[in-house]
């Protein structure tokens, strides 16, 4: 089964992992979701109504989360406070989305209190971490080649994405676009599989619905396309302004301890609070007052400006969550204040179709996440006849964001200011794809010192490769032929691999001398099972074929 995990096809042995992978995975957030509402019903009337609290509760709640964050934090130690989505991108480059253990319970517990305490982060963050960890987990505990435990713990943040947001198919796109930034058959398989079953268990537990039922039925016509136009234009502006303050916020907050900028960030999210209480949480109750007839354009300018601020601050200071749902609340009072600036021009102001508009634009501008964003908010609206100006929004937003702006990825501005390392090159890239199990030559000969003549001749018969044994080193006789000349040995001293690793690895073992060969090895390095050379390498970059 490890041999055919290694190899970059379609199997019902890796879907079935995924599969058990995301039922963990989404239990864990079930349990995850489950805290944060028991928490907000105990302290609110309704789950995100911070209006409901008096100013004084407002103003030290986030601050007794931010202690609270802080003691899960020394608890763990402090080196193993990174978490969210930027964190599991660089653990796919380095780890191939192994995550350690302690991180993870930093943002288990760490991500229950920054939601249930009022800062303006979003649960995706902490769903997919904890989906990635929970399914690579898998990955890790079986021995697995690297390459499939990359696959299941992209299928964990799958689950995950499906199990917060009732979204399989935006969970999909959200993987192959944001998280793998690339499409292969054979990890689209799983990684669909394990979001069918994230949407399932959450659907289950807590109802089918995706809690964004307010919008009214989109009244769209062609000869509103002009303003969507401006519309897109207006998000791609704020989304490009939002991402550099972001990466302004945590560049800055590098020159404070981490107990200085959890605190810093504790004492804004209540002051602020104390005078907006709708700024204060994910989304819901910033989206409950924009869709509401009490909501001037002057007062949702103002809830803008107060969002996207205390979306910066907890997302520059390290507060243990995603930035997704914010920006989802965002992207609505942005289109919602459109709509109002815009009211001449229409009988109606049509506020619920231009901030499910700007949810669009929003996201995709802010994320670089085009087709993730349209299927996102046709799932959550459940309207198909949003996909058609929903395109235009987007490509406007996106276009300005990336032309006007050189604006990128938040995650990926985020990484680069973090000094994560992200990037893969593009053949080594391909080379991941592939574990030394699915290529490597078993048909070995191991010779020893010790080895009489008549036994070496035994076993050279028998066997295409030659590989001799001496002081706890392994050497690979390799049979060079030569027109007109009888055959000869060049030997090379291998390199021991891991049975978990890919052909990337080799390579990278093998690319300065650009000859020779690896041993694979299973647990221990006197274990050798299989050789793999440079050759077969070349023959695999060079024709395509393993």
């Amino acid at each position: 089964m490890r041999k055919r995990l290694a190899l970059p096809i379609t199997s019902w042995q890796l879907c079935l992992l995924a599969i058990i992978g995301g039922t963990i995975s989404s239990l864990l957030i079930a349990l995850f979701i489950g805290a944060i509402n028991s928490i907000q019903q105990w302290l609110l009337a309704d789950i995100g109504h911070y209006t409901s609290l008096t100013e004084l509760n407002r103003l030290f709640l986030p601050i007794i989360g931010a202690l609270a964050i802080l003691l899960t934090a020394w608890l763990t130690g402090y080196q193993y406070i990174r978490t969210g989505i930027p964190f599991v991108l660089h653990r796919l480059k380095v780890a191939y989305g192994v995550i350690p253990l302690r991180n993870t319970i930093n943002q288990f517990f760490g991500g229950i209190i920054a939601l249930a305490s009022g800062f303006s982060v979003g649960k995706e963050g902490p769903a997919v971490h904890l989906g990635a960890a929970s399914s690579a987990y898998l990955g890790s505990r079986f021995n697995l080649p690297s390459n499939a435990t990359r696959t299941l713990a992209a299928s964990g943040v799958a689950a995950g994405i499906a199990a917060c947001f009732n979204t399989p198919i935006a969970a999909v796109i959200f993987v192959m676009e944001v998280i793998l930034r690339e499409y292969k058959i054979h990890m689209f398989i799983p990684i669909m599989l394990a979001a069918i079953v994230g949407s399932m268990v959450t659907s289950t537990i807590f109802g089918p619905a995706h809690g964004y039922e307010f919008f009214s039925p989109v009244a769209l016509d062609f000869e509103h396309y002009p303003w969507l136009i401006l519309l897109g234009l207006m998000l791609g502006t704020l989304a490009a302004i939002f991402n550099r303050f972001i990466v302004a916020a945590i560049e800055n907050a590098k020159h404070f301890h981490v107990v200085a900028r959890l605190l810093i960030a504790g004492l804004i999210t209540g002051s602020v609070g104390f005078i907006i209480p709708y700024a204060m949480g994910t989304d819901l109750g910033a989206m409950h007052f924009t869709m509401s007839d009490d909501a001037s354009t002057a007062l949702l300018l103002g809830l803008l400006v107060a969002k996207c601020g205390l979306t910066i601050v907890a997302v520059g200071m390290g507060i243990p969550g995603g930035v997704i749902g914010p920006i989802f609340s965002i992207g609505a009072i942005a289109g919602a204040v459109a709509a109002g600036m815009m009211g001449i021009a229409f009988e109606d102001k049509m506020t619920s179709d231009f901030a499910l508009m700007g949810m669009a634009g929003f996201m995709a501008a802010t994320l670089n996440a085009p087709l993730a964003a349209l299927l996102a908010v046709v799932e959550l609206s459940n309207q198909l006849e949003i996909i058609a100006p929903s395109m235009l929004v987007i490509s406007t937003a996106c276009l300005c964001a990336g032309q006007l702006f050189n604006n990128r990825s938040v995650f990926i501005m985020q990484l680069n200011v973090q000094e994560l390392s992200y990037r893969t090159p593009p053949l080594e890239n391909t080379l991941h794809n592939i574990g030394v199990l699915g290529i490597m030559r078993t048909n070995l000969a191991l010779l020893d010192a010790r080895d009489t003549e008549q036994e070496m001749q035994e076993k050279a018969m028998k066997s295409e490769y030659l590989i001799m044994q001496s002081n706890g080193e392994f050497y690979w006789n390799e049979v060079v032929y030569e027109p007109g000349k009888e055959r000869r040995f060049r030997q090379h001293k291998l390199i021991p691999i891991s049975s978990c690793a890919t052909l990337a690895e080799a390579y990278l073992q093998l690319n300065e001398q650009r000859l020779g060969g690896v041993y694979i090895y299973d647990k221990s390095p006197d274990n050798i099972i299989g050789l793999l050379t440079f050759e077969q390498i070349r023959a695999y970059l060079t024709k395509g074929k393993i």
